[in-house]
């Protein structure tokens, strides 16, 4: 059977394209999977363990080892900056990181910006020589700017929808966004021959979907 892999898997909206798309490279991702609550899922017929995390955490596990690959979104790797190997762009769970703001923004004399992605964030605003304090936020970013927290944020867009009905407008698109497979780098040297069979089976899959 080879080596068992240990694959750290977003719950949530990633998961759902994340298996779909192991299913359409030929992967037995057995369905009830999906609706499980389980956080750890033996995947026997594919010789996996799917680790269910929080996206913000797979590259926290794929670093240290605890999982051998991961899937995660750019935004998370970008803002987490873990030492991990990045192995493929799987194409899926697309959208962007922008600058948000209400429509009659103005640049403040102490402007503030409110964000998930305080990293992303500062060294964006550092690179265009524009000195902004970041404020933290965990959720309901959109609020930020309605409330006065901040004058502006920086978030993912992906339809644009929640943006419209909070009267928000886009003005400067940071980075597109797809998810990624990452592999902890030990692992990508002891179990390199099932994970790179994977990464293969993936390419394919992803090159004839594009």
């Amino acid at each position: 059977m080879g080596d068992l892999l240990k694959v750290a898997m977003p719950k949530g909206r990633i998961y759902k394209q994340a298996a779909k798309l192991l299913r359409s490279a030929g992967l037995p991702v057995p369905e009830e999977i999906d609706d499980s609550r389980k956080l750890i899922i033996p995947v026997p017929e594919m010789n996996m363990e799917f680790i269910m995390a929080k996206p913000v955490d797979v590259p926290t596990y794929v670093e240290y080892g605890v999982a051998d690959i991961g899937i995660v979104g750019k935004d998370v790797l970008m803002e987490e900056n873990r030492n991990v190997y990045e192995l493929l762009d799987l194409g899926i769970a697309r959208c962007r990181m922008s600058v948000i703001g209400l429509p009659d923004w103005r640049p403040a004399l102490h402007p503030r910006v409110a964000t998930k992605y305080p990293n992303v964030a500062s060294q964006f605003f550092r690179e265009k020589g524009q000195q902004v304090e970041v404020i933290k936020l965990n959720g309901s970013i959109e609020l930020a700017p309605l409330i006065g927290l901040a004058d502006r944020i920086v978030d993912m867009v992906e339809t644009g929808q929640t943006l419209r009905e909070n009267g928000l407008v886009e003005q400067e698109v940071l980075f597109e966004i797809t998810s990624r497979l990452i592999a902890n780098r030990v692992s990508y040297r002891m179990k390199n021959e099932p994970i790179q069979r994977l990464c293969d089976l993936l390419q394919d899959t992803v090159t004839q979907r594009a």
